[in-house]
């Protein structure tokens, strides 16, 4: 598979809706359907819901056959069929939906100490058996076992709760499991079904990573303490993953041409019945309605089971509104920068020196050397770009090259130069992606520039008649302030599905994130980079998402009875969307201070979330009245719930009344809009008073009662709060705001975005 990480050198993430390049068939066309069955509806003939599901698909095509059959995640099948025999089977008894399947692509040393997860913060998260009873669950592209990161030295039996497995395959046996990675699967029938056989030329048929995205976010929620760790020779130190003591279970389902729905559901649905704890996926789905929505779907019934879905919310930022895995039974996770950066130096021969990252081991280019842009060494119209074919080898070879960022994967370019004789090259943004800088380990001595400078060199090298630059590289600098800053590329709210409902959740550590990587490709991923590295530093929301993964997982081990609810409430109120010295988080794409519908509730503060006094509770039949509230059909209801629900005629449902930790409002016109919420105490007894906090008088905020008191653990209160609105007065713009509940030790915050319809 070329790189599975938006960012991190070779690939960007995306979702397809997939219809299929199908197969054919006596003359139709074929695809692949997820079969959605009503269980109760099973006839008494039948023994197995199995046995029905066959049958029912034998009614409408004699040569069909079940690629998989899903009793947790939903309760169906997946199959090949004709459109016209899809059709067919919806008309039969106990059908509730049949839907084509999507394809989706896939979207550390410091980390740790950045969250406060040092060595000192024993106390809060001790190494305890439950500790290690807790199962982390990883859906991506498997793992390479052999990492040091996956050691399980010091640990204890395997929990008596397991039920997973480590399956064999291509380069993997069950002797590659161990007491710390407890299980390994891999499902390929979907992807084969559609794809063709998986060549095992090429990749593992196994559970074997021959990408690196799974080993990376693997390493990254849980994986074991490893010193000396560096990426060479960058961000030396000791790494760990967010949850070193828990175990891990590592599902397969990403292979070359992609990752597949069946697939995706299938691995879900085993990993609710092996009894993983937390669930961390890093990939889109951009499907609006979550009925139709399979990752959303399958997430519903591992909430149910006590399961804790941490979803990455996408890197196509910064554009808004396009964030995906919205759905509110899902922990959605935004991508922020940590304070550690690679700075180089791009030097030009006017004496004018600009900062840029690079992960170039060695000096790079000291010495000053002839500079061209690569829009000027080519004829073609996209030259600029340094995509493969367009640059002239005579005014490229023995110089530096300026290459501007877009259309290809940056380490891309470096290759182009380097095949054409250029000695190194100088990245630059535009303005799609402004001042963000994503550090590369290119081909040749290279460095990414933000657009600011990237604009000052431009017209340097355009317009000096010689033109001369040279590249130092100056290794690991931390304590990089201001941080966090939103990374560019973390997409944004407003919610696409459901505008009062805030997305996304909260940002972790996501941008230059040091991880173990796979041993069948270098850092780069492209075929002509021979390195083999251990660890590699790459970054996107993909990164962020087993951040949080993992510290749910230590939230988990504390309070073993914390709901999936109570603990990504836990982690949202805690969260700071201010610097110490009182100022808003950055968003880099701008320069601006970020908004909630930037970082959600902010950034993710484990030390805090801990002992957050106050917790915002879900029940599956609170998640069922918000279905009701969406006017969601019993049918709509049924895919996604698996069960029976109707909805009260008499009863007035509201999507805002839903008891999530942040407040959106999608304001329609003048008036009040009220929210009702119910917090319960899990700190000691106290009393609670508000603050609330508006940045417009266009929307008046009042919260009723103002002081919430406490006599006993797990007591419930419940407040309302209510939004006057004058649109007479509306800009039209987004408007933000908070409100605070504390008793002088606790803060427990909630964000408030504001938009109009």
């Amino acid at each position: 598979m070329s790189s599975s990480f938006l960012f991190s050198t070779a690939s960007f993430f995306i979702v397809l809706l997939y219809l299929g390049s199908c197969h054919v068939s006596n003359g139709a066309q074929q695809a692949t359907y997820i079969v959605h069955m009503a269980k109760s509806q099973m006839p008494s003939s039948f023994d197995l819901h199995s046995l029905w599901y066959a049958s029912s698909l034998k009614s409408v095509s004699e040569s069909a056959e079940l690629l998989y059959t899903y009793n947790n995640a939903i309760h169906g099948f997946s199959t090949r069929l004709t459109p016209q025999e899809a059709d067919s089977l919806m008309t039969q008894p106990g059908v509730i939906s049949v839907l084509p399947e999507q394809q989706y692509e896939l979207h550390t040393t410091r980390t740790p100490l950045f969250l406060g997860l040092d060595v000192h913060n024993g106390d809060l998260f001790p190494e305890t058996e439950a500790s290690s009873d807790v199962v982390v669950g990883v859906i991506d592209t498997g793992v390479w076992p052999e990492r040091k990161s996956f050691s399980d030295k010091g640990y204890g039996p395997i929990p008596s709760t397991w039920k997973g497995k480590c399956e064999v395959g291509t380069n993997f046996t069950a002797s590659l499991c161990n007491r710390k990675l407890i299980g390994a699967r891999f499902f390929a029938r979907g992807y084969e079904a559609e794809k063709g056989p998986i060549d095992e030329s090429k990749e593992s048929r196994s559970p074997r990573d021959d990408d690196g995205h799974g080993t990376h976010t693997s390493s990254t929620a849980a994986g074991s303490v490893v010193e000396g760790a560096n990426f060479l020779g960058f961000a030396n130190g000791t790494a760990r993953g967010m949850a070193p003591g828990a175990r891990l279970a590592v599902y397969k389902v990403c292979w070359k041409g992609g990752c597949f729905d069946s697939d995706v559901l299938a691995a879900i649905d085993k990993a609710i019945d092996d009894n993983v704890n937390v669930l961390s996926i890093s990939m889109d789905d951009l499907t609006l309605d979550y009925y139709r929505n399979d990752i959303a779907i399958g997430a519903f019934a591992a909430m149910e089971r006590g399961i804790l879905v941490s979803c990455s919310a996408g890197n196509s930022g910064p554009r808004s509104s396009d964030i995906s895995n919205v759905a509110p039974w899902i922990t959605t996770v935004g991508a922020g920068t940590i304070d550690r950066d690679f700075p180089a130096l791009v030097i030009l021969g006017n004496g004018n020196n600009y900062s840029g990252v690079s992960l170039i081991k060695g000096d790079a280019l000291p010495e000053l050397l002839p500079f061209v842009y690569a829009g000027n060494a080519s004829n073609a119209t996209n030259g600029n770009f340094c995509v493969s074919g367009t640059l002239i080898p005579e005014k490229v070879k023995g110089k530096i090259v300026m290459c501007d960022r877009g259309v290809n994967f940056r380490v891309e370019k470096g290759e182009v130069v380097k095949a054409v004789g250029g000695l190194g090259m100088i990245l630059a943004n535009t303005a799609e992606n402004g001042e963000e800088l994503v550090a590369d380990a290119h081909l040749l001595p290279a460095t990414a520039v933000g657009e600011k400078a990237g604009e000052i060199i431009r017209h340097y090298v355009i317009t000096h008649p010689n033109p001369t630059a040279s590249i130092l590289t100056q290794g690991t600098v931390v304590n990089v302030q201001p941080s966090p800053v939103v990374a560019a590329f973390s997409l944004r709210g407003p919610n696409p599905t459901t505008p009062n409902i805030l997305k996304p959740d909260l940002i972790a550590p996501g941008v230059n994130i040091l991880a173990a990587w796979t041993g069948a490709k270098g850092p780069t991923e492209l075929a002509s980079d021979t390195r083999r590295v251990e660890f590699n530093i790459i970054s996107g929301t993909s990164m962020s998402c087993p951040h949080v993964s993992g510290l749910a997982a230590l939230l988990k081990s504390v309070h073993p009875e914390w709901s999936p609810a109570a603990i990504r409430s836990a982690l949202m109120t805690t969260a700071y969307s201010t610097y110490k010295d009182g100022k808003p988080l950055i968003d880099i794409a701008t320069g601006k201070p970020s908004t909630p519908f930037d970082h959600g509730a902010g950034h993710v503060s484990p030390t805090m979330a801990v002992n957050p006094g106050l917790i915002y509770d879900i029940l599956t039949v609170d998640y069922l009245d918000f279905l009701c509230a969406l006017n969601y059909t019993s049918s709509q209801i049924m895919k996604v719930s698996r069960r029976n629900y109707t909805c009260d005629p008499s009863k007035t449902y509201s999507v805002g009344n839903l008891n999530y930790p942040s407040f959106a409002l999608n304001v329609q016109g003048s008036g009040a809009y009220t929210y009702t919420r119910t917090v319960t105490n899990v700190g000691e007894a106290g009393s609670y008073s508000v603050k609330v906090t508006s940045e417009t008088t266009i929307v008046n905020i009042s919260v009723v009662p103002a002081v919430l008191n406490f006599k006993e653990v797990n007591e419930k209160k419940s407040y309302s709060v209510t939004f006057n609105v004058d649109s007479s007065k509306a800009s039209g713009s987004n408007s933000f705001g908070s409100i605070q509940w504390s008793d002088g030790i606790h803060v427990v915050g909630s964000p408030v975005a504001i938009s109009w319809a």
